[in-house]
């Protein structure tokens, strides 16, 4: 049975499909996957893991 804290809800699953490479994130040479300033604001707040493009750390 699949645990339901960790079944991902309708919005995480709209968020998913509506990534666009280049807007939403890109790829490092080393194969990072690397998530957008663009990306953050569109989550609508921070994740607390020290993204790379965070807005919402900047002057904090």
């Amino acid at each position: 049975m699949e645990d339901e804290q960790n079944k991902p809800n309708q919005d995480e699953k709209k968020a998913e499909q509506s990534l666009q490479e280049g807007i939403d994130f890109y790829y490092t040479p080393e194969g990072y996957t690397v998530f957008t300033a663009a990306h953050h604001l569109k989550r609508g707040s921070c994740c607390g893991n020290g993204c790379r493009h965070c807005p919402y750390t900047k002057g904090q």
